[in-house]
């Protein structure tokens, strides 16, 4: 069985004239945590929606309502299987869980309810595990099972988003921005679940554009800039690259 988890081969997205991912090739093995940087609208959440299948149904949104006219090219392997047109339930069903950028949970609901609502697929004898699985790497959640979601703080209801998509309990985790707006303290403790959550044997694609925490916990990491690869190397070396410390660490 390959190693790898991921392939996107030569992928391209197109919103009516304008390119959001422009040829890109990627890969993740098993086991690894890879990062994607790229500053604002360099194509990193087109990327995640495209990989979990969320694009093909906005794709279908805009034709039935006769709007923006949306083109994928390119291939996805998951797992040695062709998944460019399967269906975003099937990539879940196959292991590909999406946590989406700026955390949309369900704010009337309690964190408990958003934390089931996740778990449709599930049959209900795995359900409890998912949720041991999800305290265990956020035990702030315990203890705001009955809070609404929408009383949650930043920080809460990132970890409820996180905990939602490990609620499907994936083998794949594609994690958008998970960083975005939290203080560095916050954004310490998330660096900290996402080694604990590749510890318990799941692999990650994250997309940032805070390079300087993410890049000493990433094996490897591909920058983008307007949808184009225009760098890749370890983590070490992109940390060490003067051209990255300029771009994305202000020095």
């Amino acid at each position: 069985m390959t190693n790898k988890m991921l392939q996107v081969k030569n992928l391209m997205v197109f919103f009516e004239n304008s390119l959001a991912i422009n040829d890109l090739t990627l890969e993740v093995l098993n086991g690894e945590i890879v990062g994607v940087l790229g500053s604002n609208s360099a194509g990193k959440t087109t990327l995640m929606n495209t990989i979990s299948g969320l694009m093909i149904d906005i794709k279908k949104k805009e034709e039935r309502r006769g709007g923006e006219r949306i083109t994928l090219i390119g291939e996805l392997i998951f797992e040695g299987e062709d998944i460019t047109h399967a269906k975003p339930s099937d990539r879940v069903r196959k292991g590909i869980g999406l946590s989406r950028e700026r955390h949309p949970i369900f704010p009337d609901s309690s964190v408990e309810e958003n934390l089931n609502i996740a778990t449709y697929i599930r049959k209900d004898a795995e359900v409890s595990e998912s949720f041991d699985f999800v305290y265990s790497v956020f035990p702030r959640l315990k203890a705001l099972t009955k809070r609404k979601a929408g009383f949650c703080s930043g920080g809460e209801q990132q970890m409820l988003s996180i905990g939602m998509a490990l609620m499907t309990r994936p083998r794949l985790l594609l994690m958008d921005e998970p960083l975005l707006g939290l203080s560095p303290a916050l954004q310490q403790d998330l660096i900290e679940a996402i080694i604990q959550i590749q510890s318990k044997g799941v692999t990650i694609l994250v997309t940032e554009q805070f390079a300087r925490p993410l890049l000493p916990i990433i094996e490897r990491g591909y920058i983008i800039e307007n949808g184009i690869l225009v760098l890749t190397g370890t983590g070490q070396e992109l940390m060490d690259n003067p051209e990255v410390k300029a771009a994305y660490f202000g020095v």
